[in-house]
């Protein structure tokens, strides 16, 4: 059961009824606006090729899985006509510069059109996930000739990126690294290492594949202050920029793993393999945030993109199950049982995976936005990359935690038959799971959300994020005369985020493990707040709605309904998190490490 349907009408609300996407395309810079019918006819054209030519191969993909035999690696049947038909479509361009062949769309148009692709099919979508960051970081830090020899390659799909960090011995922390690179009297350098968990690094979709690796220039200073970033591709260029000889990078196994076996995860072997510095020596992890980044707030979007897939599957199977009797009574007369979707149990489960992924979906809309501003150079510059600074953070780990607790309902909505592959809903499960997990584990997103944003650098923007709003929430309960307890529930529940900020800091100063204790749950009350905000703007749109009498008022009603699910279900989450930040470290820092036995 692969089935899946691009939600428009939700993606329309999100975008051009609460977030204003119509306006903020038209006052873009150097760049044709983007209307609202443009937009929503490409939308809807993206969705026809997913749900036709990618969703198909989702399950049989989950299926094969990848192949490797003698240092290649063969995707799933099925997969290279996707890929060649999605390149020869012209998706992989749509943000791109119209210099390189793209087709000068705003860059947040990337980000909202990648929710679609990953719940069609996960696997198939990782494949085509490294190639705006890749094109971001070279655009930002490469010179003239490595931009010539590579972008216009990538912005078309010919050829393919991978993003080297992380190696067998260091996990997360990149200060340990060992891969060196050592320079040549060409200005090159020769790159030798090994590279782990490293997202189609081999495969046989594209003729060339574009590594960016980090390493170790000799003599460097150590940990990340001595980190530089290297261009590594697959096949030497000559200097007509075609293709030559293989460059010393071999594939040297993929990760039998968990989810996403459609994707192949590599161990990858730099031996001698020619590369090119990339920016300033010393100054690599700087320079590959900007890939870093790109690829958190694209594993957000998986987040919604895995609650989406759920909620679609779930529902159609509690509509059409039949088991038990309605508590008041039975609703379905002409039939022994009811379906499901009448029990409250379902009824939560459902609710909850509909709530996190629409407001989610607003989270990263709102922050796909930010994008297009950093891009435009425009006097909001500064702002918006401080927006997104702070917040990527919270929506790469609010969104998949949610992503993954919706896809497991979806098993949970579906019984025992959620449990076995012929719904695809457990594939689903299994394919969530390492979006918390890469780009950054929610452990380290809330350490770096919380000690280097709010409690460093960036607590301007914080306290100008909850003041925008508090602001909010006071327009809506002057404005609005139904649903003002949500609007005081939100500025009781800010307030005390700020109360709770300063907590931490201040223990912080006395005891620096305090904030790692508190780290997590911070982030969680964070997400839940910031959802909350979104879910209140929605709730606005859809009062105002209502009251014109739009046409599609059941819609709305329904937004009504999951906004109240949300604020009375879910938003109370915040009380357990706030109790277990107060409760502070103490308790689990007081047991030594030699007393964990088992």
């Amino acid at each position: 059961m692969d089935g899946y349907k691009t939600p428009l009408r939700e993606i329309s609300f999100s975008l051009f009824e609460v977030l204003g996407y119509e306006e903020h395309c038209a006052a873009r810079q150097d760049a044709d606006s983007l209307d609202q019918s443009t937009a929503e006819m490409l939308l809807a054209e993206y969705g026809r090729f997913c749900e036709a030519v990618i969703a198909p191969l989702n399950g049989p993909g989950d299926a094969e899985g990848c192949r490797f035999v003698d240092g290649r690696v063969t995707t799933p049947a099925g997969f290279q006509d996707a890929y060649t038909q999605y390149a020869e479509s012209g998706w992989f361009s749509l943000s791109s510069d119209p210099a390189l062949g793209g087709q000068g769309l705003p860059p947040s148009l990337s980000k909202i059109t990648s929710e679609i692709l990953s719940s069609a099919n996960m696997g198939f979508a990782l494949y085509t996930s490294a190639i705006p960051g890749a094109i971001a970081t070279l655009s930002r830090y490469g010179n003239d000739g490595q931009r010539s020899l590579y972008e216009r390659a990538l912005v078309s799909g010919k050829w393919n990126a991978t993003m080297c960090l992380t190696e067998p011995h260091c996990g997360t922390d990149l200060g340990l690294l060992r891969c060196k690179a050592v320079p040549q009297e060409d200005g090159s350098y020769r790159i030798s290492g090994t590279k782990i968990f490293i997202t189609g690094g081999e495969h046989d979709l594209t003729e060339n594949i574009v590594h960016l690796v980090l390493a170790r220039i000799e003599c460097a200073p150590t940990g990340t202050r001595g980190i530089s970033l290297f261009i590594v591709p697959k096949r030497r260029l000559d200097r007509e920029g075609e293709l030559g000889e293989l460059n010393g990078v071999s594939c040297g196994a993929i990760e039998n793993k968990l989810g996403v076996k459609a994707s192949a995860t590599c161990v990858m072997n730099f031996d001698d393999a020619k590369g090119y510095l990339l920016g300033e020596e010393n100054r690599g992890l700087a320079a590959m945030f900007t890939f870093i980044n790109a690829s958190r707030i694209s594993a957000a979007s998986q987040g919604v993109a895995h609650a989406e897939l759920g909620f679609q599957k779930s529902l159609a199977y509690a509509k059409d199950r039949l088991q038990m009797r309605s508590l008041s009574g039975p609703k379905n007369l002409q039939q022994p049982a009811d379906p499901i979707i009448v029990h409250p149990d379902v009824r939560r489960m459902l609710l909850t995976q509909k709530a996190f992924a629409e407001g989610n979906r607003l989270f990263n809309h709102f922050l796909a936005m930010q994008l297009d501003l950093v891009g435009d150079d425009s006097a909001e510059r500064n702002g918006a990359e401080a927006r997104l600074d702070l917040l990527t953070p919270i929506a790469k780990a609010f969104a998949t935690e949610t992503g993954v607790e919706a896809s497991n309902l979806a098993v949970q909505c579906f019984g025992g038959h959620g449990y076995i592959k012929e719904w695809g809903v457990e594939q689903n499960l299994r394919d969530s799971r390492i979006a918390t997990l890469y780009e950054g584990t929610t452990g380290v997103q809330a350490i770096d959300f919380l000690g280097r944003k709010v409690l460093g650098g960036l607590r301007p923007a914080f306290e100008e994020l909850l003041s925008d709003m508090e602001g909010f929430c006071a327009e809506f309960l002057e404005q609005e005369q139904s649903y003002t307890v949500y609007g005081k529930t939100l500025i009781e529940l800010i307030s005390q985020w700020r109360d709770l900020t300063l907590l931490i800091a201040t223990r912080a100063e006395a005891d620096p493990e305090e904030m790692g204790a508190a780290s997590v749950s911070y982030l969680m009350l964070s997400g839940y707040i910031i959802v909350g905000y979104f879910w209140l703007r929605s709730l606005k749109v859809a009062l105002a709605a209502i009251e014109r009498k739009a046409s599609d008022t059941g819609f709305y009603q329904a937004k009504l309904s999951v906004a109240a699910f949300y604020f009375d279900h879910l938003l109370p989450r915040t009380s357990a998190h706030a109790q277990s930040i107060r409760a502070g470290g103490k308790s689990m820092m007081s047991i030594s490490a030699d007393h964990f036995q088992f």
